[in-house]
């Protein structure tokens, strides 16, 4: 069996500043979302290779053994995963969750089968856990120019790909533009893309000690949502655009989005078709939070922004229309009064 020490760490363990002080542990106790654990890999399958602490890929092999940490999965596309019942167990992620898949999209492969090693434990011995890296919770503070949050009417709607053309339209304004990822799986794909579009600051919710936030408790992530805003204001962000993952009808996603009157300066709604656009409107509509601007997936035809247009009454701007100019529109549109 490898060494412990020659592990492939994964992208959630990037908080893990020391891992020379840490040591494999036994399974002292039953699993917690957070717990930080070593596993080997038995058989690869959906998953071959795995995001390191840098984002990149390292392919993954039989035999080797990986970092990563408990979590659940919701991802209506892929797979559905809960904490694991003993040490076998499957890669949920490429970014190093680990858990128990329950069901899958019936074109997703087998997931890649784990045996879980231990916990990683600290110098007291006992179990680490995301928890005990995350940022502290910073002292509340709103942005100068406003806080725009994307949801989605669904998975792969284009919620990354609108919250990134914001991003990119503001700074090329020359304006100091702040992203944050509000819930979903730790990955570092849309850590990426919002640097790449240019925002000047990133905080997501793994940097708070979540793994994947399905199946924390609410409080926390509405907490968590508001720690996000916080934090990129102060790393010197004038405007925020949060991402929330998954669709309306996910229970975290829709609890957060009725969190939003009073706390975001503007919703904007990411579909893929004109129905999902008519079904997102309404639904944030009763939850009173006004919808300024649709965008995703819907915009690649133009005869299907067409009809959302008309259904809805509300603008529908594709992401490179966002780029060059609706994302100041927008902005000019919600304007803090002086």
């Amino acid at each position: 069996m490898q060494q412990f020490s020659d592990a492939k760490w994964s992208f959630v363990t990037r908080g893990v500043v020391d891992r020379e002080a840490t040591r494999l542990g036994s399974l002292t106790r039953e699993p917690r979302l957070g717990d930080l654990v070593a596993a080997r890999v038995v058989s690869l399958n959906a998953h071959d290779s795995l995001e390191n602490a840098h984002g990149r890929r390292v392919r993954l092999y039989p035999g080797d053994v990986v970092v990563g940490a408990y979590g659940n999965r919701y991802a209506t596309d892929y797979y559905e995963g809960y904490l694991p019942t003993g040490t076998a167990a499957h890669l949920l992620t490429a970014g190093g969750v680990i858990g128990q898949v329950a069901s899958a999209h019936a074109h997703r492969n087998e997931p890649t089968e784990l045996e879980v090693l231990g916990f990683l434990t600290g110098p007291t011995g006992a179990p680490l856990s995301l928890d005990d890296f995350a940022v502290p919770l910073p002292a509340p503070a709103a942005p100068e120019l406003g806080t725009f949050v994307v949801v989605g009417s669904s998975m792969n709607a284009g919620k990354t790909t609108t919250a990134s053309a914001l991003v990119q339209g503001w700074a090329r304004a020359g304006l100091r533009v702040g992203a944050g990822k509000v819930t979903g799986s730790g990955s570092g794909k849309d850590r990426w893309m919002y640097e790449d579009a240019g925002a000047a600051a990133m905080v997501d919710f793994l940097d708070f000690g979540m793994p994947s936030t399905f199946g924390y408790p609410q409080e926390r992530l509405t907490a968590t949502m508001v720690g996000i805003r916080d934090e990129l204001v102060r790393r010197g962000a004038s405007v925020v655009v949060l991402e929330i993952a998954d669709g309306l009808l996910q229970s975290e996603t829709r609890a957060l989005t009725a969190c939003l009157p009073g706390f975001a300066d503007a919703g904007v709604l990411a579909v893929a078709d004109a129905l999902s656009a008519v079904a997102g409107v309404e639904i944030m509509h009763a939850l009173g939070v006004p919808v300024r601007t649709i965008s995703g997936l819907v915009t690649a035809s133009p005869l299907a922004s067409r009809e959302a247009v008309e259904a809805t009454g509300i603008p529908v701007l594709s992401p490179s229309e966002l780029v060059t100019g609706g994302a100041l529109d927008l902005l000019s549109a919600v304007a803090v009064p002086a």
